[in-house]
């Protein structure tokens, strides 16, 4: 038993936050599976981006893809929809033995059309179609833009991973989205035990962006609460999760849609490198790590139990903490949605100049 089979005991699913042709094609992600105890993948435009700017792994399909005059957007999507088809397949067996719990590999829509429901739904379902594997989850940012898609997709029958959710108000959102949209499907026929969907909540971003505040009021009291508000936001929005999902009228069979911590790398070196692996163990959740975190998980450990549950009222005092000291938690909410869309997009958008380039 490894610390991250401990943390499955605990409730905590384990993906790995990276996917590349190299880790496919020369064995590593298969070792990762069996090695790591890793039971699913996610993605980005930023690790696509990574991946296919360097390295030789994609030249032989960008011969191809120019021959046959393939676009750029094309090229690009054609290249991460036969990565994450291949990585669905390699956790078919865990897909199957955990009932569709597990091993689950995401894909996301095209970050630029994030404020366009139509156009997000529509590319939600032609990847849906075009990677065609059960385990595969279709990333959808939870903007206000976005979130009809979200429920229409759901509706469609397709499992769906909500991205980019910073603050419980949005989350409240996603988890309503989230019922129409299984409800619905219900109405439309599917069955819905097949329909999965996670709402990954974004960790380490909250500290970045609230410490650096914390730092700039400068007082003893405000420097204490550095790299804790991180943990309690999410917290705060897995007791959300527990509260709106015991008394939500689902269809039968449906599943409740399980908390996803992202953004897991500690950004500050001060903090411990597994803070946010340990302090967001619990039922009903999964933690997409960087494999760095993961090695980190599996030398240190540092678990110490279900530290999820019945933690909500010490959560909600530290924010209200935050706010006596001047931290606008809005304006932190509402740049850090801002900013993760406007990375993603620049990754997005150097991957497609770096492409024309390499497919001229």
């Amino acid at each position: 038993m490894s610390h991250i089979d401990d943390l499955s005991q605990l409730g905590t699913s384990t993906w790995l936050d990276d996917l590349s042709r190299d880790r496919i094609s020369t064995g590593n992600l298969k070792q990762v599976i069996e090695e790591k105890s890793i039971v699913g993948v996610t993605t980005n435009p930023a690790i696509f981006a990574a991946a296919m700017s360097k390295g030789n792994a994609y030249d032989d399909q960008i011969d191809q893809l120019k021959t046959a005059g393939a676009s750029v957007d094309e090229a690009v999507y054609a290249m991460s929809i036969d990565d994450v088809r291949d990585a669905c397949d390699l956790f078919t067996d865990i897909y199957e033995s955990t009932g569709g719990y597990d091993g689950r590999v995401s894909i996301e829509v095209d970050p630029r059309i994030s404020a366009d429901a139509a156009a997000t739904l529509e590319q939600a379902k032609e990847l849906w179609a075009k990677v065609d594997r059960p385990n595969v989850m279709i990333k959808i940012p939870a903007t206000p833009g976005s979130l009809p898609a979200i429920s229409d997709a759901l509706a469609e029958g397709i499992s769906v991973n909500v991205t980019l959710i910073f603050s419980v108000d949005r989350y409240r959102q996603v988890i309503k989205a989230y019922i129409d949209g299984v409800k619905r499907a219900a109405e439309n026929g599917h069955d819905v035990s097949k329909i999965h969907s996670v709402a990954s909540f974004f960790v380490s971003r909250v500290d970045t962006e609230i410490d650096r505040r914390l730092e700039e009021i400068g007082t003893d009291e405000a420097l204490e609460l550095r790299g804790k508000a991180g943990v309690a936001n999410a917290r705060r929005a897995y007791a959300l999760y527990r509260e709106l999902f015991a008394e939500a009228d689902l269809p039968e069979g449906a599943n409740t849609q399980r908390p996803l911590w992202a953004s897991t790398g500690v950004k500050n070196p001060d903090y411990p490198a597994t803070l946010y692996v340990s302090e967001l163990a619990g039922p009903d959740t999964v933690n997409t790590m960087p494999e760095g975190t993961i090695d980190a998980v599996l030398e240190q450990g540092n678990l110490h139990g279900d530290t999820l549950t019945d933690t909500a009222d010490e959560a909600e005092q530290l924010f209200t903490r935050l706010g006596e000291l001047g931290v606008d938690l809005g304006d932190v909410f509402e740049v850090l949605e801002n900013e993760g869309v406007e990375k993603f997009v620049a990754s997005w958008s150097e991957l497609l100049e770096s492409m024309e380039a390499r497919l001229k």
